[in-house]
């Protein structure tokens, strides 16, 4: 069993009907912030073939709310879908973080916005589209936010700061204004789950 597997949610006893072997993995192309990987492998059946899929570092996904309420989003331009994206700030883990996803997420937090968070809190992990890609996303409530730095961005990032009221920021994501998956992802589940405690 590869490690990736050992990781994996534990579906029960049946798993191993429904597992692919893996027989060899190399990258195809690689580019700054992913990796393309093609692992060749064997199915249930026995079919013999190959999988491409996205690789990526894991990310933290931020909803950092100021003392007075309010929520601290970014606007950036997506290339992908040719506009601006307005959602929660985020980012990626560089191999030197060792794993404290926390500080990952003060430095995002302050990188993409100059706010710094009086409070972190981990709230939930996802896989958001482990068809295609391996990424885990870790999201994270940040209280007491106030701006203390200038923005450090990448040179691939254009990003203005906002502030809007938690309610409007609900109802946008509601009635699908705020299209960012992973805005509507850390929102409904913050809704559903966390506000309230």
């Amino acid at each position: 069993m590869s490690e990736r597997d050992a990781d994996s949610d534990d579906p029960g006893d049946d798993a191993e009907e429904l597992a692919w072997e893996t027989t060899g993995t190399e990258i195809d192309y690689t580019c700054p912030g992913f990796d393309v990987r093609r692992d060749d492998v064997v199915l249930p059946n026995g079919t013999e073939t190959d999988f491409h899929y996205v690789e990526e570092p894991q990310a933290v996904v931020i909803l950092p709310f100021t003392p007075d309420g309010e929520v601290v989003l970014i606007e950036e331009w997506r290339q992908a879908v040719g506009r601006v994206n307005r959602g929660l700030p985020a980012g990626s883990a560089e191999p030197d973080d060792d794993d404290d996803l926390d500080a990952v997420a003060r430095r995002e937090l302050t990188e993409e916005t100059g706010y710094e968070a009086g409070s972190l809190r981990q709230l939930f992990t996802i896989e958001p589209a482990n068809g295609l890609l391996n990424s885990v996303h870790h999201f994270y409530l940040a209280r007491d936010c106030e701006p203390t730095a200038e923005q450090d961005l990448d040179f691939n990032e254009s990003i203005r700061v906002s502030l809007a009221a938690y309610d409007d920021l609900l109802s946008d994501v509601l009635d699908g204004e705020i299209r960012d998956g992973r805005t509507v992802t850390g929102i409904t589940r913050y809704e559903l789950a966390d506000r309230w405690q």
